[in-house]
């Protein structure tokens, strides 16, 4: 029986049309998908647009219920963001990303532009998320770019800078997960990468935490990539990250 839902949103870090489609058909295309979603990047997007999403994740995966997240991290001057976010609505992403740094202005009108082209199309509003301080950036990494507070102080001020811009959450460390849902409140989604399950290689992740131990702390969603996608059998892979979760 399943329990809680699955928070698992599975990355599929490829600009490799049929891999990705192959990918995505393994981890959510069965009667119960394994992941709680999928997601697609800005190189893949770069590569394939609007027609290889429409390729990667046909109709028939999308009717499982599984979320979309586009990953773009959109970060331009208020009207291009906008044009962006406009562009893709038609898609029906679950979640879009937009740089926290590119500031309030930019961040109110994506959340508004989302909101009224959604109405517009008669779809689902997707959901904005915020991209803070990257997870492969440390405080040494910060500094070299004039920024001279740790990361966890920087998450804090630019999600507070987003929540109070409209937007729906923000992608965050796990190392700040506990500090964000204090500051946000409950219904402030936290979208975490930098997961890796017990054993698995931390990779170009600098901040990385267990699946549970995320969700222990109050996350709402995992990406979780080459654990799953570089196994021998992903849907597998996911499944036995799901059981563990309680989400199968």
């Amino acid at each position: 029986m399943r329990g809680r839902s699955n928070p698992v949103y599975c990355a599929i870090d490829t600009i490799d049309l049929p891999l990705a489609a192959r990918l995505i058909r393994s981890v959510a295309g069965g009667a119960v998908p394994a992941v709680g979603g999928v997601k697609l990047g800005l190189e893949f997007f770069l590569a394939h647009g609007a027609p290889g999403v429409r390729y990667a994740f046909p109709a028939p995966v999308r009717a499982t219920g599984i979320g979309f997240f586009l990953d773009l991290k959109l970060h331009d001057i208020p009207n291009t963001v906008a044009g962006g976010i406009r562009a893709v609505v038609e898609l029906e992403p679950t979640f879009i990303t937009i740089h926290t740094a590119g500031g309030a202005a930019m961040m109110n009108i994506a959340a508004e532009t989302a909101a009224s082209e959604a109405k517009r199309l008669g779809v689902a509003r997707p959901r904005l998320l915020g991209v803070t301080v990257l997870t492969s950036l440390d405080r040494s990494d910060l500094e070299a770019t004039g920024v001279t507070v740790d990361p966890g102080q920087q998450v804090l001020r630019l999600a507070a800078l987003a929540r109070r811009s409209g937007l729906d959450g923000v992608i965050c460390s796990p190392l700040e997960i506990a500090a964000l849902r204090r500051e946000c409140g409950k219904d402030f989604v936290l979208m975490v990468p930098g997961i890796r399950p017990p054993g698995a290689a931390s990779a170009d992740q600098k901040r990385v935490m267990t699946p549970q131990e995320a969700m222990a702390l109050g996350a709402n969603h995992l990406v979780i990539g080459r654990p799953i996608t570089e196994a021998a059998d992903p849907a597998l892979a996911a499944e036995v990250l799901a059981r563990d979760l309680g989400a199968l």
